[in-house]
C-alpha cells in the first residue's frame, strides 16, 4: 500500500517519499500569540496532530516543529492597550494554549521555537538575500525583491502582474510605508524601529524583523534547507508561504519542502468566523459545552483540505457518535474480566482496512468509518452479555476487535477514561470483588452447601449483580 498526499505546490496527489529514508521532517506554521486560541486554530492544530500520529503509526520517525509568532502587531496593540509588555501577554497566550491543546489531546511537537529566539537566524536570512541581490536596504527598513525570484507564485498559482496592478492603487495612500518599496508587491523582511516599540540591534540600524523571514528562518534552522511536508492552514498559502518559499529559496537554491498541505477553513453557520460577526468563539468557550473527544470527531468527520463549517446540529451528531465510539473503548475495561481476556492482538484485517482508506490523502473520515463499524458490534455485543449471560461472538475475537478499536482511535487521537467504569463501579462491589464472592459460592455449591449458595447469590442481586450459571460449572454475571 502506497500513502498518497495532495500536493499544494503541484495541485495533485502524490506518493509520499521522504528525503531521508524513514524519517519525516514536518513543520507547521504555528499561532501568533496575541490572544486565546480559536476554532479555527484548534482545526489546524488537530489537523496536523493526527496527520503526525498517522505517519508515526505506519513507522515513520518525525520530527514536527511548530513555531510561536510573538513578534507582531496584534501583539503590541495589546500590549499597550493593556499597559503591559509584549513579552507579558506572549507568554501569557503560550501557557494559554498549551492548556487548550491538553484538553483536546493534541501531542506537543518536538519543539516550539519563537521569532524572539531565532534573531541571529533571521538577520543571517536578510544578510544573504541582500548579498545575493534578492533584498535591498530602503530608510531602515529592509524589503524583498519579489520580481528577482522567477518562481514566484508557484504555489498560490497568483501572478505578479495581476499582483503589482492590483497594489498599484494602494501605494503611498492607505500605507505612507508602501512608498519605501521599488516595487508594489515587494514584502518587508526587517523593519525599522518604531518609537515605543521593542527592537533589536542589525547591520540595518534597530528594527525587527517581518513575519515571513520568521518562519524561513526557523525551518532553516529547526529542520534544514529541504524539509518534507511544510503544513498550515489554507489562509496562509499566500502571501506567507508563497513569501517562505521565495525568502528559503532564494538563499538556500534548493527547494523547501519536498510537500506543501494546507487544512481548509472554519465556517460558523454558514459564515466566516470573525469579532465583527459576533460568531467568534475560542477553544475554552466552545468546550465548556462541548466533550474534547466529541470536538476532535467533528473535525475528522471531514477531510482536512475541506471547509468545515460549525453548527449547533453538528456539534450534536459530533457527540452522539462520539458516545458511540466510547461505548466501543470502555468494553474491554467493563467487560473483559468477565469474558476472560485480557491482553488480546489486535487484527491484522481491520487495521490494513483503516490503512488502505487513510493513505488515500490522509482520509480520516474513511478510517472513522471503519472505528463506527467495531465500535457498534461491540456495543451490541455488550447488550446481549448483559441481557442473556453470554455474547454472539467468542471472547478472543471481541478481544482482538476491542484491542485493534483503541489502537486505532489512539491514531486518530481518540481516547476513552477507563475510570468512567470504574467510578461506576465504585458505587457497589468491583468486579474483583464479584468474582472473588463467585468463587467462593462455588466452593459452597461443591461442599453441598446450598444455603451458602443461595446466600451469595442473594447477597450479588442486592447490590445489582446478576449470576447466570452456564452447562459445565460456568458462571457469568452482569450488572442490572
Amino acid at each position: 500500500m502506497t500513502l498518497t498526499v495532495y500536493n499544494t505546490l503541484t495541485r495533485k496527489k502524490e506518493p509520499f517519499e521522504t528525503i531521508e529514508d524513514g524519517k519525516v521532517r514536518m513543520y507547521c506554521c504555528g499561532i501568533t500569540v496575541y490572544d486565546y486560541c480559536h476554532l479555527g486554530h484548534a482545526r489546524t492544530c488537530m489537523v496536523w496532530d493526527v496527520v503526525r500520529r498517522y505517519l508515526q503509526w505506519r513507522g515513520y520517525d518525525v520530527t514536527y516543529i511548530q513555531n510561536f509568532t510573538d513578534i507582531d502587531d496584534k501583539i503590541l496593540n495589546r500590549a499597550r492597550k493593556e499597559g503591559i509588555s509584549m513579552e507579558s501577554v506572549s507568554e501569557r497566550f503560550i501557557e494559554a494554549y498549551f492548556e487548550d491543546m491538553e484538553r483536546l489531546h493534541v501531542k506537543q511537537a518536538d519543539a516550539y521555537p519563537r521569532a524572539t529566539h531565532t534573531l541571529n537566524g533571521i538577520q543571517r536570512l536578510v544578510s544573504q538575500l541582500q548579498q545575493k541581490g534578492y533584498a535591498y536596504q530602503s530608510n531602515g527598513d529592509v524589503y524583498y525583491s519579489v520580481r528577482h525570484f522567477q518562481d514566484y507564485g508557484k504555489l498560490s498559482g497568483r501572478k505578479l502582474e495581476d499582483l503589482q496592478a492590483g497594489a498599484s492603487g494602494r501605494v503611498a495612500v492607505e500605507d505612507p510605508e508602501e512608498s519605501k518599496k521599488k516595487d508594489p508587491a515587494d514584502f518587508a523582511v526587517w523593519k525599522s524601529a518604531k518609537p515605543g516599540e521593542p527592537s533589536w540591534e542589525s547591520p540595518w540600524g534597530k528594527g525587527r524583523p517581518g513575519w515571513h523571514i520568521e518562519c524561513s528562518a526557523m525551518v532553516l534552522e529547526r529542520l534544514g534547507e529541504t524539509i518534507d511536508i511544510h503544513v498550515g492552514g489554507s489562509d496562509l498559502i499566500f502571501p506567507h508561504h508563497e513569501n517562505e518559499i521565495a525568502q528559503s529559496e532564494a538563499a538556500t537554491g534548493e527547494p523547501l519542502a519536498r510537500y506543501w498541505m494546507h487544512n481548509g477553513m472554519v465556517k460558523v453557520d454558514g459564515e466566516k468566523m470573525s469579532k465583527s460577526l459576533g460568531n467568534f468563539t475560542t477553544i475554552r468557550d466552545l468546550l465548556a459545552t462541548v466533550e474534547p473527544m466529541a470536538m476532535r470527531l467533528f473535525i475528522l468527520q471531514a477531510h482536512y483540505r475541506k471547509p468545515v463549517d460549525f453548527t449547533d446540529e453538528a456539534l450534536e451528531a459530533a457527540t452522539n457518535g462520539w458516545h458511540t465510539l466510547k461505548e466501543g473503548l470502555l468494553f474491554g475495561y467493563q467487560y473483559g474480566s468477565q469474558l476472560g481476556f485480557s491482553v488480546a492482538k489486535s487484527s491484522p484485517t481491520l487495521k490494513q482496512r483503516f490503512q488502505e482508506v487513510v493513505d488515500d490523502d490522509f482520509n480520516f473520515a474513511g478510517g472513522l468509518a471503519v472505528l463506527f463499524e467495531i465500535a457498534k458490534e461491540l456495543r451490541k455485543e455488550g447488550n446481549i452479555l448483559v441481557h442473556q449471560g453470554k455474547t454472539e461472538t467468542s471472547p478472543q475475537v471481541l478481544g482482538e476487535k476491542w484491542q485493534t478499536l483503541v489502537e486505532l482511535a489512539q491514531v486518530l487521537g481518540l481516547e476513552a477514561n477507563p475510570n468512567e467504569v470504574k467510578e461506576e463501579s465504585t458505587n457497589g462491589l468491583s468486579d474483583a470483588d464479584i468474582e472473588y464472592l463467585i468463587e467462593q459460592r462455588k466452593t459452597a455449591r461443591k461442599n453441598k452447601n446450598y444455603a451458602e449458595s443461595d446466600r451469595i447469590r442473594d447477597e450479588l442481586k442486592d447490590q445489582g449483580i446478576i449470576l447466570v450459571d452456564q452447562p459445565g460449572g460456568i458462571t457469568t454475571w452482569h450488572r442490572s
